[in-house]
């Protein structure tokens, strides 16, 4: 069956020239985006509770952007003035830069990995003297403390904030040819909106191995997954897939 409209459970991409326009322009498909989860930060009280008090700590390692929002929130709930001395190591040079909304970037000790989260271990072990603070959401990925406690370093996780499933029941009566999902929350998020979801002839695209394993044990069929040696992207996988099934 042909591909004519598509629904990727994130918000949609901020740059103009996004993969996704391109995406649109040359497959001459709809693409609509709505987020199936999204994140509500817990109060400064509830952080306390878990008997963190944020001047013990002297470096925080940053995995997103949400988990920079919601330290810097809670930080200022706390009424805690960040030390100019504060270290940051952050997942990637994307949540790198997104610190310079809080801090002047020149003047502050931040410690960049590539991508993925042991690339840090090096940076970790060249500062195992430190007390780390991890804040995150109550979902977390069990690489991220299996890594911290193999190094043996002293490191508190806080759950700053939730991930929440969103309401989607205007979407009742709305059909798509492909559903695109990132993550098993988002999984989740479709079958407790819709119980009674009946897959059919719409095509189910994941990203990532925990994906694929959350929709495949919810019954669901996976015709696209990203990503691959072929395709790398989502947007790369959609294509192929795309011009594969409207040719027939």
């Amino acid at each position: 069956m042909k591909v004519k409209t598509i629904l990727v459970s994130q918000p949609e991409p901020k740059m103009e020239n996004s993969p996704y326009s391109k995406l649109i322009d040359k497959e001459k498909v709809k693409v609509d985006f709505r987020p199936f989860i999204h994140v509500e930060g817990v109060d400064a009280k509830e952080v306390r509770q878990q008997k963190i008090d944020l001047k013990n700590f002297t470096a925080i390692i940053l995995t997103s952007r949400n988990a920079v929002d919601h330290f810097f929130r809670i930080a200022e709930e706390m009424r805690f003035k960040v030390p100019d001395s504060m270290k940051y190591f952050c997942q990637s040079e994307a949540v790198a830069y997104y610190l310079q909304k809080y801090v002047v970037y020149r003047k502050r000790k931040i410690y960049v990995g590539k991508m993925n989260f042991p690339d840090l271990v090096v940076l970790f072990k060249k500062y195992k003297e430190e007390k780390f603070l991890l804040p995150s959401s109550d979902s977390l990925k069990t690489i991220v403390p299996e890594t911290l406690d193999k190094l043996e370093i002293d490191w508190t996780r806080g759950i700053f904030y939730r991930t929440v499933i969103s309401d989607l029941s205007d979407l009742k009566e709305v059909y798509y040819d492909v559903l695109v999902f990132f993550s098993p929350s988002g999984i989740e998020s479709l079958l407790k909106n819709f119980p009674d979801f009946e897959q059919n002839d719409t095509r189910i695209a994941v990203f990532g191995n925990s994906t694929v394993k959350a929709a495949t044990e919810a019954g669901l069929r996976c015709d696209i997954k990203a990503p691959t040696p072929e395709t790398p992207s989502m947007t790369m996988a959609l294509r192929k897939y795309i011009q594969t099934a409207n040719k027939k």
